[in-house]
């Protein structure tokens, strides 16, 4: 026989070795290089001031691009102040900032983009900032307004101004129970004359009488506190 066709069987074998020798080194290889892709940190560049001046007629199609970037990491934070509280100006605020620039009515931008920076990464003055920019360009948007007022009261600590941006979302078609959550927190901040000027609204624009009465109980309360 051959010596050819004796070793023909040992050729053949040839590519599963090395395809098997291959495998083994990659599990190796990943198994070292595993801790360092654990440790592995995301270092995301927010895009150049005055974006907007570069577009030249593109504004919208890249406000749409980079807002698609955004949402893939609503909650990054490169550098936390504290536990789950992101440090002022984040990557996502401005993201969300360069969006809206482009796009100043980019709704969801304001809407969505407002509550991951509240809620989510904590970056109080980025959040600030946007639903304030958002309430500009939305003034009678009653949602947008409701979760500006509850930044406000939960993460800003300002109460008369939650208790203003409430009103404006029960004007602007929100639930009714927002005007009474309103007068609470005006008659909070210890502001009588707000409380009692809502509590006229409400009478005049013929509001549920049961809101009407808990508001001016209310009132009455802080007339008797206030003694």
């Amino acid at each position: 026989m051959s010596s050819k066709l004796i070793l023909l069987p040992y050729f053949q074998r040839i590519p599963s070795l090395v395809l098997g020798i291959l495998s083994f080194s990659l599990i190796v290889i990943s198994h070292y290089l595993k801790p360092s892709l654990q440790s592995y940190e995301r270092h995301l560049i927010a895009p150049p001031h005055q974006l907007e001046r570069f577009a030249f007629g593109y504004q919208e199609a890249i406000a749409d691009t980079l807002w698609i970037r955004s949402i893939q990491d609503f909650d990054y934070c490169e550098s936390e102040v504290a536990e789950r509280i992101c440090n002022g100006n984040s990557w996502l605020y401005q993201m969300l900032d360069t969006i809206t620039d482009l796009s100043p009515h980019f709704r969801i931008a304001y809407a969505a983009g407002g509550l991951a920076l509240t809620v989510i990464i904590s970056d109080i003055e980025g959040a600030t900032k946007l639903f304030d920019k958002g309430v500009e360009a939305f003034p009678n948007d009653w949602p947008i307004l409701y979760r500006a007022a509850y930044h406000q009261l939960y993460e800003v600590k300002n109460k008369e101004r939650a208790a203003e941006l409430m009103k404006a979302a029960a004007e602007n078609g929100g639930p009714p129970w927002l005007y009474s959550l309103s007068g609470r927190l005006y008659s909070d901040a210890g502001n009588l004359q707000l409380a009692e000027a809502l509590l006229q609204e409400m009478i005049e624009t013929k509001q549920d009488e049961s809101l009407i009465k808990r508001l001016r109980d209310k009132i009455e309360s802080m007339k008797i506190e206030a003694k």
